[in-house]
């Protein structure tokens, strides 16, 4: 596929699911499930499933494969990334992936260092992978990472993404 015809590809309206990993989050509170949404509606894009669970492995697996059942192309879970001990979202789900998206969080690692958070950025896990022919974006559960996974990252590849495991 060239650029050009990339790049006119992006208008496909996507199927997405959305799940926010935490602890104290609700409907009301969930800032970055929120955005999430939002960015993807913006997009053009469908939300087919969102819930919030709880930093459970047990809880995370349910939703991820409520979600792998409904008519979704892509799941997009924000939280459980970082290196405390609560945070269960990448031992959960890594395992689970038919094919790893190693590129999402070697570049998502880059631009959080040199735009916004500097050497932190090496204890993000981020990470993508495809399970059960959809492919799972897992971003960390601030606002900010969410924006700038989302809008210089995910939202730019989606249709492509998409595209590409429906071959």
């Amino acid at each position: 596929m060239s650029v050009a015809d990339h790049l006119s590809n992006r208008s496909m309206s996507i199927a997405c699911s959305v799940i926010t990993v935490s602890d104290t989050r609700t409907n009301l509170t969930d800032k970055s499930g929120n955005l999430v949404k939002e960015l993807l509606m913006k997009a053009g894009h469908q939300i087919a499933f969102y819930n919030i669970v709880k930093d459970e492995p047990s809880e995370i697996m349910t939703s991820l494969n409520e979600a792998a059942k409904k008519a979704t192309d892509v799941i997009l879970i924000t939280g459980g990334t970082g290196i405390a001990k609560r945070d269960v979202t990448i031992e959960t789900i890594s395992p689970l992936y038919e094919k790893e998206i190693i590129g999402f969080g070697e570049l998502f690692r880059m631009l959080s260092y040199t735009e916004d958070i500097g050497s932190a950025a090496m204890m993000s896990r981020a990470s993508a992978g495809v399970y059960k022919n959809k492919a799972v974006f897992i971003m960390p559960g601030s606002t900010g990472a969410v924006s700038l996974a989302m809008n210089k990252l995910i939202l730019k590849e989606l249709v492509h993404v998409v595209k590409e495991l429906n071959k």
